[in-house]
């Protein structure tokens, strides 16, 4: 029979919240980046060029980290670029105004987006083009099959390292991280805040110290200047993003737009 001693139950404890945390956080920040970074900032808005092998770096990474929740890049570009010219009216793709919860919203989100990814619907000429497709990727990251393949691996490294039953709690926002992430935007991003412009919407900076989002909350300066990388606009705004993008850019990896170096 094996004794455990009560420090070292505290111990095991301890490090196994660590594990699962750590866990959570890389792909919470890893996902959220690459949502930002190449299917917001690159796919829908070309804020930055790059070449087409390092497209497809980023392209797969974008995969990679979101895993069961993988947004293909076209559909996702179409419906950003829906949402700025039509934004917070009633064919905006995701206003809150239009629905009585998020839950609702995220509904109608995923039936326009289905119409996009599966090729059922096309959109307007001013929202096509000039957007990273990798037909492959797009496919396989879009099937049951590689979603699940997912699920089941996030769900065997918490049976190895969580011993703990409430650590399993975690497990579904691992399964939908994405639209989570476009929850809390579209959602907050449209209701709660501040407004630094008059844009014509009801766009919002719903926090100024945007850490959690990786900058997506300031949701009013980024509806004012939609192509600038710098979503942060007043001196306690900081987008953490866009200054991994400028040591990408000096170090020739991507070219930011020059308007806005």
């Amino acid at each position: 029979m094996i004794i455990v001693s009560l420090p070292d139950y505290i111990h095991l404890y301890n490090n196994t919240i660590v594990i699962i945390l750590i866990f959570f956080l890389a792909h919470w920040f890893l996902s959220l980046f690459f949502q930002t970074f190449y299917l917001h900032r690159y796919a829908s808005h070309k804020m930055y060029s790059t070449g087409k092998y390092r497209e497809r770096v980023f392209h797969f990474l974008t995969f990679f980290f979101q895993g069961s929740s993988f947004l293909n890049p076209r559909a996702y570009a179409i419906m950003h670029r829906e949402h700025h010219a039509y934004s917070d009216t009633e064919k905006d793709p995701h206003s809150p105004h239009f629905f009585t919860d998020v839950f609702q919203m995220m509904w109608r989100t995923a039936q326009s987006y289905k119409l996009y990814e599966k090729r059922l619907k096309e959109p307007e000429a001013q929202f096509a083009g000039n957007i990273p497709e990798w037909r492959l990727i797009d496919y396989w990251g879009s099937t049951y099959y590689s979603r699940f393949i997912f699920m089941a691996g996030y769900t065997a490294f918490y049976i190895v390292f969580a011993t703990h039953w409430w650590l399993f709690l975690l497990l579904p926002i691992h399964f939908i991280m994405g639209p989570i992430h476009g929850a809390i935007v579209n959602w907050c991003g449209h209701k709660y805040g501040y407004a630094n412009f008059e844009n014509g919407d009801k766009s919002k900076n719903t926090t100024p110290f945007d850490f959690l989002m990786l900058g997506e909350l300031f949701q009013n300066n980024h509806h004012k200047r939609p192509n600038s990388a710098n979503f942060g606009v007043k001196w306690f705004e900081i987008d953490p993003v866009y200054p991994i993008m400028k040591v990408l850019h000096w170090t020739r990896i991507i070219k930011l737009r020059k308007a806005y170096l």
